[in-house]
């Protein structure tokens, strides 16, 4: 059962409903609650809210309150709540909460606005505010600090504005959210955008937004700025610039350049600096009036640095001037009429499309109305070098050659081609001029791997010993033989005589190629194969030695090339020779008589039926001076297989009897091998027993001296232990007393430096006490010094005598003549006292009383 006594501390509150009338009132304490059977507490005591200084709180549904701020209750006696309303309430006495309050926000610290920054309020309800100031719904204004915001409930605070610091070569792009005036009082529309460059911390207003900061570009003497206006404006000095209207902003004009709002950086420009022999054609130089030149050109040399207006650009960078040596020129060309000056000196016209050459030595900058076409040098070339030149006016080509020569304005160098297969075969004959005709070339690798020749240089062929080379002049019409050894230099319309020889065994047409024709004597093998008139087919390899004879008449020697293939052709011949002569006859008798049978159908016989020593080819001069037979095999494959077997028997016969020969040679030299390795064994069987035999009678001896030896070593052992140990005694006592000896030394030792440590020690102190007693005496005397100084010896005199003298008046007054005061502690002498009382002189010290 609940205790109906409810004691609520101070500060604290409860909410007890009447059950009869369903009403819920507010009890606070300090106060002793007795609950009512009709009564119920809805909580335990609750602490009031409290609300600090510069603290406040937010409550929903607050209970409405009259003028005198009374909480009015309805009817029933239930306090009238403000529903969906909410009541800010700042420091103030401690407040519970009627029936239907909520706390929305906590207890939280009012905001304290820092300088510099500002709050963007905005209203949701129309109000207005202590100074009398007019809010609508949707106004927005700024709270700017430093302070401390107040908030009320028609007011929402958006958001919080930081001031934004421009500093030096700095400025911040604003933005207008709304029409407005900006801070500086000039009216702004929606959109619009404005730069503010004043140096310090800028808080932007209500209506105004922070685009960006900016910073400024610095220029220096070697960067300059390119500009676009993005719309027509007006900057600062007053100038009006167009929608599109490029310049540049150098640093005479500004040394830290802020681009305005309608300003576009298009790029930063470098400074186009010539040296002293260096030059620069500008594209579209700007005129006076500030506007680009379109198609103009302008030349620009140094030593000079200037930077490119917009639009502006250079036409191949910037050139170095053209330095002339004797040996160089220009070929230039006129893009349109100009005064011009000749290498005389005197002036010439220059029509558009003129060509001349300036020669060296000279520098030469190009006017913007000339063209340089090319830059010559002139040619050195030895007696066997020369190049081709053309006259362009002509068409005429010709050759130079064996002198130093540069091209005119009217001629160029002009280019000889060769067909692919010459230019590898004069490649090859440049590393190789002794057998450049023995290699084999397929048509389609001609041109594969062949380095790139100078067209413009005469093609020269050096012409080996012992060869011929034909050269045709296709524009005249006409060959001509050079006889090596000579080098060949080719005229423009001259091609060299490729020769298209058959190789290989057997022949293959056009298997390889060659400039040149060797006369010889040299030779070529071919396989040919024959059918004898038994229809044995066989294949014979032949060798033939040929050489050329050479013609009396130098002219007749284009015979040499009047058969292209004079190898095939020979082979051919050779062969069809040799194929009939040997279809005439059998097997046997070719075989008995080849070589004869082939030297009589190649060579044949004279009249006398003699056979003729060589063979003779009228065309071209070739002579074939013999004939060898270098192998001769079946064709066919039967009898080939025949052969085979043949030969194969007979070596497996051969084998077989050279087998059994070494078989039995194997046996016996086996069988001898195994009688001396039993003899072997045999003599190896003594000589062991022989060993051991010797091995036991060293084990007796052995044995013997062990035990003699091990009895010896037992007493030479104890003697010698005996021996070290008296020696370990002798020498353990000496080491005793060397320690005793030692120690009473060290002990010794101790002892004087002891004492004498002493001595020193109390001669030091003695020394210390007598300086100290000589230093108390100084300083006693010295003070007795300066005291009768100070006091004089009158004064001493006085003070020595006034204590007598005193005394004496004392008994004066009195009436005595002499007296004897004691305190009865001290003996007296009386006798000495009473001799003294009388003025008579002390006894002498030995006499008795």
């Amino acid at each position: 059962m609940e205790d109906p006594v409810i004691r609520i501390p101070p500060y604290h509150y409860v909410h007890v409903l009447d059950l009869n009338s369903n009403v819920t009132r507010v009890q606070v304490g300090p106060h002793t609650y007795i609950q009512q059977d009709h009564e119920r507490v809805m909580f335990a005591p609750r602490c009031m809210v409290m609300v600090p200084p510069r603290h406040y709180c937010v409550v929903l549904n607050p209970v409405a309150r009259g003028p005198t701020g009374a909480v009015l209750v309805d009817g029933a006696g239930q306090a009238r709540l403000r529903h969906a309303d909410l009541d800010i309430r700042l420091a103030q006495e401690p407040f519970p909460l009627y029936p239907g309050e909520e706390i929305q926000q906590g207890v939280t610290p009012l905001q304290v606005v820092l300088a510099d920054t500002a709050l963007r309020l905005w209203a949701l309800l129309d109000f207005k505010d202590e100074d009398g100031n007019k809010f609508v719904a949707g106004d927005e204004w700024l709270f700017e600090g430093p302070g401390t915001y107040i908030p009320r409930k028609e007011v929402e605070v958006a958001e919080m504005l930081q001031a934004t610091v421009i500093g030096h070569n700095q400025a911040i792009r604003l933005r207008a959210r709304k029409e407005c005036l900006d801070r500086y009082g000039t009216r702004r529309v929606t959109g619009e955008e404005w730069l503010v460059k004043q140096v310090g911390a800028y808080l932007p207003g209500v209506y105004e937004e922070v685009v960006d900061v900016v910073d400024a570009y610095i220029l220096t003497d070697k960067k300059a700025l390119h500009l676009r206006a993005t719309r027509t404006f007006e900057d600062e000095q007053g100038r009006v610039w167009r929608t599109g209207e490029e310049w540049l902003v150098t640093q005479a004009q500004s040394e830290a350049y802020i681009p305005e709002v309608f300003e576009d950086v298009v790029t930063e420009v470098a400074v186009t600096t010539l040296g002293p022999r260096q030059y620069c054609v500008v594209l579209n130089p700007v005129g006076p009036n500030g506007q680009p030149q379109l198609g103009q050109q302008l030349v620009v040399k140094g030593e000079k640095s200037f930077f490119l207006q917009p639009g502006e650009r250079l036409q191949a960078g910037i050139q170095d001037v053209y330095v002339l040596s004797e040996d160089e020129g220009l070929l230039l060309q006129a893009l349109q009429t100009i005064k011009d000056t000749n290498e005389e000196g005197t002036e010439v016209t220059r029509r558009a499309g003129d060509r001349w050459l300036a020669r060296g030595p000279l520098e030469y900058v190009p006017p913007a109305e000339v063209a340089v076409l090319e830059r010559r040098r002139a040619v050195a070339l030895a007696d066997n070098e020369g190049i081709y030149v053309r006259d362009i006016r002509t068409g005429k080509v010709r050759v130079v050659t064996g002198q130093t020569y540069m091209l005119t304005e009217a001629e160029e160098l002009w280019e000889k081609e060769l067909p692919p297969g010459v230019e590898a075969l004069l490649a090859e004959a440049l590393g190789d001029t002794h057998d450049m005709d023995t290699r084999v070339h397929s048509f389609s690798s001609l041109d594969v791997g062949v380095p790139q020749r100078d067209c413009t240089r005469t093609v020269t062929y050096q012409v080996p010993h012992n060869a011929v080379v034909q050269v045709y002049d296709y524009r005249e019409r006409r060959a001509r033989v050079v006889l090596g050894p000579e080098l060949v230099v080719l005229g423009p319309g001259e091609q060299l005589t490729v020769l298209s020889l058959s190789a290989g065994r057997p022949k293959r047409p056009h298997a390889r190629r060659s400039l040149c024709l060797r006369l010889g004597p040299d030779f070529c093998a071919d396989i040919v194969t024959i059918e004898t008139a038994d229809h044995a087919r066989l294949q014979l390899q032949l060798a033939y030695n040929w050489h050329f004879e050479m013609p009396e008449d130098p002219k007749a020697l284009g015979r040499l090339f009047s058969i292209p293939d004079f190898v095939g052709d020979a082979c051919k011949a050779l062969a069809s020779r040799v194929r009939g002569a040997v279809a005439a006859v059998t097997f046997d008798d070719f075989h008995k008589n080849s070589n004869r049978l082939i030297c009589s159908a190649v060579f044949g016989f004279d009249e006398g039926g003699r056979l003729r020593e060589q063979l003779r080819f009228a065309p071209n001069g070739l002579v074939v001076t013999s004939v060898d037979i270098q192998s001769v095999g079946p064709v066919d494959q039967r009898t080939c297989d025949a052969l085979q077997r043949s030969v194969q028997l007979a070596i497996e016969i051969a084998t077989n009897s050279q087998e059994a020969a070494a078989r039995h040679e194997a046996e016996r030299l086996a069988q001898e091998a195994r009688g001396r390795l039993e003899r072997q064994r045999l003599l190896d069987q003594a000589e062991a027993e022989r060993a051991r035999r010797e091995l036991l009678e060293l084990e007796a001896l052995s044995a013997a001296v062990e035990s003699a030896g091990a009895a010896r070593a037992e007493a030479q052992a104890r003697a010698e232990a005996a021996r070290i140990e008296g020696e370990a005694a002798i020498l353990q006592a000496k080491l005793k007393a060397e320690a005793i000896a030692i120690e009473t030394e060290a002990e010794l030792s101790r002892l004087e430096r002891a004492q004498a440590q002493e001595v020193r020690a109390q001669r030091a102190r003695g020394e210390a006490e007598a300086e100290r007693a000589q230093a108390l005496a100084d300083v006693e005397a010295s003070r007795a010094r300066e005291v009768a100084a100070a006091l004089g010896p009158e004064t001493i005199r006085d003070i020595a005598r006034a204590g007598p003298e005193l005394q004496v008046k004392l008994l004066q007054g009195l009436g005595l003549q002499s007296t004897l005061i004691t305190d009865g502690t001290a003996p007296l002498n009386l006798f000495a006292t009473a001799r003294g009382l009388l003025g008579l002189a002390p006894p002498p010290e030995g006499s008795a009383p």
